[in-house]
């Protein structure tokens, strides 16, 4: 294969994980704590060595895909009115035991296990400031989470949720949808805002992510089309050669 159709085969490759990303927006559009990802490409140079550059000629570039990274500006929250839907306002994560370690999330869709601890989703168990779940006592009924995060039933102060902030959020990794492992140190949020009997959306504007995979479903197309057309121009050159010999 020469040159050109590499260069068309590591577009059609980058486009493909560009498609890949925007599926999985678009599929997250309606959930609940998602944070948008996107990806960033960009020339990977390729320069022969030992030899002059003919007259004409050019570095050759290929595209790369270079990282992704997420978008975690805040999503419109909603009004539920059940007492553990939970909202941080601006930034910060809560914390949440998995059995990978402490993880971190957004979405604060969270309900009581058979246990009585706080839990998400997937039934990890919601952390308070110490480190340890939070657990509401048998037989309470009235849940209250005031704005700071302190949790409260009939039974007293139940403690504080553990709200993390990270001095560099893009270095965060996605695992699943929702959760979040870090391998830089966090600290505690100083003045947290939780809203109660809320969640936050998905940041993901849908329509706007449809317009754009639509676009790298074109730009896929198009490199396809090159690849074509440089074979066809190579396998003609080859019969040509050996038509004449």
């Amino acid at each position: 294969m020469s040159n050109p159709g590499y260069i068309a085969l590591s577009r059609m490759i980058a486009q493909q994980r560009a498609l890949d990303v925007r599926a999985a927006n678009i599929a997250n559009v309606s959930t609940p704590g998602y944070k948008a990802e996107t990806v960033n490409f960009s020339d990977y140079l390729v320069r022969q060595t030992g030899v002059k550059t003919p007259s004409g000629g050019r570095t050759v570039a290929m595209v790369t895909d270079r990282a992704s990274w997420r978008d975690f500006s805040q999503g419109e929250l909603s009004k539920t009115g059940n007492a553990l839907d939970l909202a941080i306002q601006g930034e910060g994560f809560f914390a949440v035991q998995t059995p990978r370690g402490e993880r971190y999330t957004r979405a604060g869709r969270f309900t009581l296990s058979p246990a009585g601890q706080i839990v998400d989703g997937s039934g990890n168990a919601v952390l308070g400031v110490d480190g340890h779940p939070l657990s509401v006592p048998a037989g309470d009924a009235s849940i209250g989470v005031s704005s700071d995060g302190t949790v409260s039933t009939e039974s007293g102060e139940l403690g504080k949720l553990r709200i993390m902030q990270f001095d560099n959020q893009e270095a965060l990794q996605g695992e699943g949808n929702l959760l979040f492992a870090s391998a830089q140190p966090g600290h505690q949020a100083e003045q947290p805002t939780v809203a109660q009997g809320a969640v936050e959306g998905t940041n993901i504007q849908g329509v706007a992510e449809l317009t754009k995979m639509m676009n790298d479903l074109r730009e896929f197309e198009y490199a396809s089309q090159f690849a074509d057309a440089e074979a066809q121009r190579e396998q003609n050159a080859i019969d040509k050669i050996g038509h004449k010999t």
